[in-house]
């Protein structure tokens, strides 16, 4: 039987996110420190970078 995954809220894998890009910190260090797999932190880390023209082109109301 395979493991079930976790649900994480939006507020925290930015957090993560943004603590990766900082690169104050080793991904490997981060993985160890939350308890993630380094691969799915390179992935929100690279859906962030991937969203954030569309995050500024949105007309404001």
């Amino acid at each position: 039987m395979g493991k079930i995954g976790r649900s994480h809220r939006s507020a925290f894998k930015a957090k993560v996110a943004f603590e990766a890009m900082k690169k104050e910190k080793a991904i490997a260090q981060l993985s160890s420190e939350y308890g993630l797999h380094p691969n799915l932190i390179h992935q929100w880390k690279r859906r962030i970078m991937q969203e954030r023209p569309e995050i500024f082109s949105k007309k404001e109301k």
